[in-house]
């Protein structure tokens, strides 16, 4: 996706022009989100599977390509007890010795057509003795084997099995890839989700600070008040409470904050010692959502459907396999064979090699073709009930994919009732935050007033702080919401662009 790859080049960037230049990272929205999709456990996990699926379809690729194999013996060596019987007496066992020193090489190329052709040769001396017990006597020879031939397999009347597996090879990777996509578009909700818990508990904090800084200030007033006479001890002690409970609160906010930075810079692959800074602001993206056009979107682009699709595909090459239990198949196949031993019985090795390659062209050359046909007659119901479990796998991944659909449709429909919701709470939520600000400063001034007492006051200061806080919620709610929408689309509505490469209008 053109607009990720964007966000891990910019955040790269800049993640490590902060960490050059001072320990605590200050870090907006996008940066975080940059940073996880180049180093959380996440998006590492789902990049190993992609590439091990890469591989995977790669091995099956190279299946059509030749090859070239070599085995050597180096020396193969035996010596063993024969026995020998014989038609008239007793047994006897005579000492066998053999050593072989050679190898063989072969070069296969393999067809379109899943069949092969192959050109292989085999060379060796071999150094053979028996000990004839019988009569104490030793038989000695030395040979040098040579062979060279080709050959051709084709099997007929059947699937393509190399194809077969190449195509499932590659239903596989693209799924890889889509859950690869996918697991970055969940990344980029989730760090959004966690950048905005943060951002409350810093908010919380400040609004707990705030409200321990009103009730010092009203604790303060009423010394002065008291001391003057203008107030009963009473209403010292009432404010002197209030400052002990707001500085419990703002504890309390401490940790939660020192928590939440923690479980964030996990989230986003950072050591859990390194402090960060959220940068953001309370603006909210305001946009027309076209209700038909996010349906459409989601169901041309969403990656579930395309999973769901593939693995109809991968169901259909099981299915093929089922049939295959009893097919009518068949095989071609053909040999042509050049033989030589040598002669002489002894002799250096060239000596052999050349009488060995004198005795082909001496020797009936070895050839051979075969067609094979195999056929099922009765198995008692195997291969009917494999291919009937397929058939229901098949069926059973084509519903679940006719009610991811309707799924999909309801969840998008439903995501925009949040995200109109969610938009017409956080404006509600703003006015009367401003309202509760003035009120309380009202409220403020005539408590220095002495119109009203510390104990009201300390109703309008709780107010405040929680009207600040549902704002808070609203806020980060709408957020959500709206990150929600373009993950549940792959549509952004804000900038009327997709997020997959090669769909935008």
């Amino acid at each position: 996706m053109k607009r990720i790859l964007f966000l891990i080049l910019v955040s790269w960037i800049s993640y490590h022009a902060k960490i050059s230049g001072q320990d605590t990272l200050v870090l907006s929205c996008e940066d975080a989100v940059g940073i996880a999709l180049g180093q959380s456990y996440t998006i590492k996990s789902h990049e190993l599977r992609k590439q091990e699926m890469h591989h995977f379809y790669q091995y099956n690729r190279a299946m059509f390509k030749p090859r070239l194999d070599m085995s050597l013996n180096l020396p193969l060596w035996n010596e063993f007890v024969n026995r020998i019987e014989q038609p008239d007496g007793l047994p006897v066992y005579n000492t066998y010795s053999s050593l072989e020193i050679g190898g063989d090489m072969s070069f296969r190329y393999i067809l379109p057509t899943g069949g092969n052709v192959a050109f292989s040769t085999n060379l060796f001396r071999n150094d053979l003795s028996t000990l004839v017990t019988s009569t104490d006597t030793k038989i000695y020879t030395e040979q040098f084997y040579s062979r060279f031939w080709v050959s051709f397999a084709q099997p007929v009347f059947t699937k393509n099995k190399l194809r077969e597996n190449l195509n499932e090879a590659e239903y596989k990777y693209e799924q890889a890839e889509h859950y690869f996509t996918r697991a970055q578009m969940d990344i980029v909700y989730e760090v959004t989700q966690g950048f905005y818990s943060l951002y409350q508990a810093v908010m919380e904090e400040e609004i707990a600070r705030e409200k321990l800084e009103n009730s010092e200030e009203s604790y303060r007033i009423a010394v002065l008040k008291s001391e003057s006479g203008r107030i009963p001890r009473a209403d010292v002690l009432s404010a002197e409470v209030s400052v002990s409970r707001d500085q419990a609160s703002l504890l309390q906010a401490r940790n939660k904050l020192m928590n939440e930075q923690e479980k964030f810079v996990h989230l986003i692959g950072l050591d859990l010692k390194q402090p960060v800074k959220i940068l953001t602001t309370l603006d909210y993206p305001t946009f027309i959502i076209d209700d038909q056009k996010a349906i459409e979107e989601a169901l041309k682009n969403r990656l579930e459907i395309k999973e769901g699709e593939l693995d109809i595909s991968l169901q259909n090459i099981e299915l093929d396999r089922a049939k295959r239990e009893r097919e009518f198949s068949g095989s071609i196949s053909a040999y042509y064979d050049l033989t030589g031993v040598s002669t002489l019985g002894e002799g250096k090795t060239p000596e052999l090699i050349r009488s060995s390659f004198e005795d082909i062209s001496n020797r009936p050359h070895n050839r051979g073709i075969a067609f094979t046909i195999s056929f099922p007659i009765y198995d008692w119901g195997r291969g009917r009930e494999k291919v009937n479990e397929a058939k229901i796998g098949l069926k059973e991944k084509e519903l679940y994919l006719e009610n991811l659909k309707i799924s999909i449709r309801r969840e998008v429909e439903e995501v925009i009732r949040n995200v109109r919701e969610s938009r017409a709470q956080i404006e509600i939520h703003e006015k009367t935050l401003e309202l509760a600000r003035k009120s309380y400063n009202i409220s403020r001034m005539r408590y220095e007033n002495g119109d009203i007492s510390s104990q009201e006051l300390a109703v309008e200061r709780e107010a405040l702080a929680g009207i600040q806080l549902e704002y808070l919620d609203a806020f980060i709610g709408y957020q959500l919401a709206v990150n929600n929408l373009k993950r549940k689309t792959m549509w952004d509505f804000e900038n009327n662009r997709s997020y997959l490469v090669g769909n935008t209008d």
